[in-house]
């Protein structure tokens, strides 16, 4: 790691990197790599091409961009002005849920791609505050002009005229590590999104927590392919490697696959950070000389993969470790904390568990009345420390119910904490379902049903009912190729689970709702499940 004890802003973590780092590749795409001081050079370019634009202390900037260079440049050159940066999910393209949130945070500007314009433009029909558009890769369907459709007139232009600004023309804006720096918006219960506040401190010191207890290399070489608009990319595989000063290669998505695998292969990546469902893909892929060419050439010199953002099962753990022979570290986090919180440390891994707390970070649980519970007792999991949000943007009611009355942050996910300090997640607090005063855990029940030959995937949900109770429901995606039936599936959960616990309908659908990170989304699996019973018992 840089050895720099200054560092408290990501302003801080660029001027270091390129100090001490500054010949060493920074970011390596298919198509270019930068070394530290060029990338901090762009950095300053588009800080200055912003300002000339308007861009000043604590506007909120979108960026709705796929991984890039741009796509860090634009971060980190509003960091440089004071500003906020607002990454929004790219796959969000209706125009009510964009303009929600670039209303909600008073966003006056947007960087982004040619792809996601026709989006954009039709929620500039709701958002006046929207003066302007950068896009990076600007083609016939996005000449500079002012919009049509907005009656302000946002200017959409190439964000290569940033670029073209004189950074010694950029003003001194000083910069507290207490600032806000980004705003991320987390899917609330209610469905609405709240907008996490996370400042520089939050950032610099939870990337550099994970950094040393993980003890990452300065020979790693990072692969990026996970959104980075999702703050376990942006900490992970971006904000790490640059504290560190190493080079991270960096694809615009998970899929295709050809491009990441292709930069694997060229820079020797030897850190892997996934989501399970793509860990899951892999190890399945990994047979016959598809394995030899995954284990020995793309993944030849990986020595760690790092697996967050949904739970890992223990068996495709053990799957993907067979296949590919590399250890798996789990971690554990929300966009609410930064977003590390606890990850397996090497060499004393648990499975079933997402490991202990990063230095800095304190994790306990507690119960329905906000009681602290001894070891090995389930409860709802709270996090104290550098790593926690400043707040929900504009939401003091939401933050302040987010908080015990000692500060703890209650994150809403169920877990245990064992003698030696690891800790084991059970289930979302919301997705706990209640039978006849007994605890259920959806995660217990899909485990149970994954362990069918024939099943790929499976979410279990609670099923309210008109008089209070709730019924146990799980839907069901089949392997390709595969065959069963409601009643086999029923069947079998009757072998597996207590009574309480079993599902009372199964359902085989086709797919399963996810997020851009591949979360089933059990509230759209709820409202639609309400939805068709409502409509049942009218008819």
């Amino acid at each position: 790691m840089i050895n720099d004890k200054n560092i408290r802003t990501l302003n801080d973590l660029v001027d270091s990197a390129a100090r001490h780092r500054g010949r060493h590749p920074s970011i390596v795409t298919l198509e270019e790599s930068l070394s530290y001081q060029e990338l901090r050079q762009q950095i300053l370019h588009a800080a200055a091409g912003m300002h000339a634009a308007g861009i000043k202390r604590g506007d909120c900037v979108a960026i709705v961009h796929r991984n890039g260079t741009p796509f860090i440049a634009s971060y980190f050159a509003l960091a440089r002005l004071g500003a906020i940066a607002v990454p929004i999910n790219f796959m969000v393209q209706k125009p009510d849920d964009l303009a929600y949130m670039l209303n909600d945070c008073r966003a006056i500007a947007a960087v982004t791609q040619e792809e996601f314009l026709p989006g954009l433009r039709r929620a500039l029909r709701q958002t006046p505050n929207i003066r302007r558009i950068w896009i990076s890769d600007p083609g016939e369907n996005s000449r500079p002009r002012a919009n049509s459709h907005h009656h302000h007139g946002a200017l959409e232009t190439p964000f290569a005229e940033l670029l073209k600004h004189d950074p010694h023309r950029l003003p001194h804006v000083s910069v507290s590590e207490h600032d806000t720096v980004a705003i991320l918006y987390a899917s609330g219960t209610t469905g609405v999104p709240k907008g996490v506040m996370l400042s520089h401190r939050n950032l610099v010191t939870n990337c550099t927590a994970a950094l040393n207890h993980v003890h990452i290399r300065q020979s790693d070489v990072v692969l990026c392919i996970l959104p980075m608009f999702h703050t376990f990319a942006w900490t992970a595989n971006v904000l790490g490697p640059m504290r560190m000063g190493i080079k991270f290669a960096v694809s615009p998505s998970v899929t295709p696959a050809k491009p990441w695998l292709k930069l694997m292969a060229r820079h020797g990546v030897t850190l892997f950070t996934g989501i399970p469902q793509l860990l899951t893909v892999l190890a399945k892929e990994a047979v016959g000389v598809k394995r030899v060419f995954l284990r020995w050439w793309f993944f030849r010199r990986v020595r760690l993969v790092i697996s967050g953002a949904a739970p890992l099962r223990p068996e495709a753990q053990k799957h993907f470790e067979a296949a590919m022979g590399i250890p798996v570290l789990e971690g554990y986090g929300l966009t609410e904390t930064s977003p590390v919180a606890a990850i397996n440390p090497p060499g004393r891994r648990k499975l079933g568990t997402v490991g202990t707390p990063i230095p800095g970070v304190r994790i306990k649980t507690i119960d329905e009345q906000g009681r602290d519970l001894p070891q090995g007792a389930d409860g709802e999991i709270c996090i104290s420390g550098e790593c926690v949000m400043q707040g929900y943007y504009k939401r003091p009611e939401d933050t302040g119910a987010a908080f015990t009355p000692d500060g703890w942050f209650k994150t809403g996910d169920i877990g245990c904490i064992d003698r030696e300090g690891y800790l084991a997640i059970k289930d979302r607090k919301k997705d706990m379902i209640i039978i006849k005063g007994l605890k259920v855990f959806s995660a217990q029940v899909e485990s149970a049903i994954m362990e069918y030959p024939a099943v790929a995937e499976a979410a279990v949900i609670g099923v309210p009912h008109d008089d209070g109770s709730e019924t146990v429901k799980a839907f069901v995606v089949l392997r390709k190729g595969a065959h069963a039936d409601r009643a086999e599936l029923l069947r079998f959960c009757r072998q597996k689970l207590d009574g309480y616990k079993r599902p009372r309908d199964i359902e085989i659908v086709d797919n399963l709702p996810k997020n851009s990170l591949q979360k089933v989304l059990k509230n759209v699996l709820r409202t639609l499940e309400v939805e068709r019973r409502r409509q049942g018992a009218a008819g």
